[in-house]
């Protein structure tokens, strides 16, 4: 070769080394300027180049981070569902979705724990969450809308296929919201689940759109530390402002692709034994001896029959049974909590109606009151000490959901006491992966 060719060959090389060391420093820099000095274009935005440091700037609430970040979820392509539409084997799934497929540690693999989730809709997230809270010891219950289409029916249906312990519900319901047939999802569950050969400790019931916060080592660490043996079920007494709920008689209609609850002017009877009915969360923790009690207890199967009329019945039905503590009447509730008020860090939601004291405000944006969230909650939500957080939108907010799985997933890896496999991993080798702190 010339040298002048070889010259010429040098300087290009060095050229090329030097545009890229200069845009690797400029995207870090952006990423670390205080408020008042961060500019953004959109021309630097090289989305899936650094998406870990991109997700560490949103998770300590970096400005340029957000402006970034916004930019990225326009150009957000999802690869989760390639494999579950195209016609790969079980093992590809697996491994191609990342699922872990052995105990990570002694005391995980001693503790199973049963899962009740409801779907209808929004596939990709249904995989997210399942990938996430999955544990070849714990057993998984999916109830599908008998309304949701053929297809997505379908689609849930094989990647159920692919473990022995997951299954979908004997009993299908279409549900309503706030209707009965919500209850009623998760008492099929529950019974399925009390039949099933593998020994749980406690069941957890989630919906479509919920997304772990803590790892099932951390669940489980939680549950044994303060509610050994006992039920979570947070609430109190029925205030005023929601005894209508359970005054009047409701019907659920179903017709024509709408569905809603209306009120009639029936009035109830009181509750049966002159209970006292009492107004939580639907979503629990309960003991394996409680659910089996809430299937065969006559006082449990009076109320679940009183409450078919009843408004959004979920959010009494549980945490009335678990505050049951009449010794002298009856024998009382398995791990009963009558005391418990609100306690037990089950679920972060962001209220409408608590902005200002419990949160800052909603940065995606709200149904029905509560926040589906966007990049400016990320931090917010992982520095929650609940266990699960709600309500989670991939297809409106990608990226949220893409950061808050790479920083879980490293999370449990973390916490592994076995050695790793490759394909458990979400993150490549590279200078940018996510630091947990």
């Amino acid at each position: 070769m010339n040298p002048l060719d070889a010259t010429k060959s040098g300087f290009l090389v060095c050229i090329a080394v030097c545009t890229f060391i200069y845009t690797f420093i400029y995207l870090k820099d952006t990423l670390s300027e205080e408020p008042s000095e961060q500019k953004f274009n959109a021309n630097i935005a090289e989305c899936g180049f650094y998406p870990d440091e991109l997700c560490s700037a949103l998770f300590v609430g970096k400005t340029a981070a957000f402006k970034i970040g916004n930019f990225c979820q326009n150009t957000y392509q999802s690869k989760t569902l390639s494999c579950i539409q195209t016609s790969c084997n079980c093992s590809m799934v697996l491994k191609t979705l990342h699922f872990i497929t052995r105990p990570l540690s002694d005391e995980e693999g001693n503790f199973s724990l049963a899962y009740i989730i409801t779907i209808h809709k929004e596939l990709e997230m249904f995989v997210k969450l399942l990938r996430a809270i999955y544990m070849p010891q714990n057993i998984y219950c999916i109830h599908v809308d008998e309304k949701s289409p053929k297809d997505y029916k379908a689609a849930v249906q094989n990647i159920v296929n692919c473990f022995e312990n997951i299954f979908i519900s004997s009993k299908r319901e279409n549900v309503v919201y706030a209707g009965f047939s919500r209850l009623q999802a998760d008492i099929n569950c529950m019974r399925d689940l009390v039949h099933s050969k593998i020994q749980w400790n406690y069941v957890i019931n989630l919906c479509g759109q919920d997304y772990p916060i803590k790892t099932n080592k951390d669940i489980i660490q939680y549950i044994k530390s303060k509610w050994n043996g006992k039920n979570m079920t947070p609430g109190v007494v029925q205030p005023l402002h929601m005894k209508h709920r359970t005054q009047v008689s409701y019907r659920e209609y179903v017709r024509s692709g709408m569905s809603y609850v209306y009120p009639t002017k029936n009035i109830k009877a009181k509750p049966p034994y002159n209970l006292t009915i009492y107004f939580g969360s639907a979503y629990y923790i309960l003991t394996r001896e409680f659910a089996e009690f809430t299937l065969t207890d006559a006082r449990a199967k009076d109320l679940l029959e009183w409450s078919r009329d009843t408004y959004s019945p979920d959010e009494h039905y549980w945490v009335t049974l678990n505050r049951l503590n009449e010794p002298y009447v009856f024998k009382d509730a398995p791990g009963a909590t009558p005391n418990a008020d609100w306690e037990g860090n089950i679920r972060a939601i962001k209220w409408k109606d608590q902005e200002g004291t419990m949160h800052k405000g909603c940065k995606g944006h709200y149904i029905r009151d509560i926040c589906v969230y966007g990049l400016g909650d990320l931090q917010w939500i992982i520095e929650s000490p609940h266990l699960f957080a709600n309500k989670f939108e991939p297809a409106t907010y990608p990226l949220v959901m893409d950061c808050l799985e790479r920083r879980y997933r490293l999370k449990v890896l973390h916490q592994a006491e076995v050695p790793i496999e490759d394909h458990w991993r979400f993150q490549e080798e590279n200078y940018f992966n996510m630091k947990l702190n």
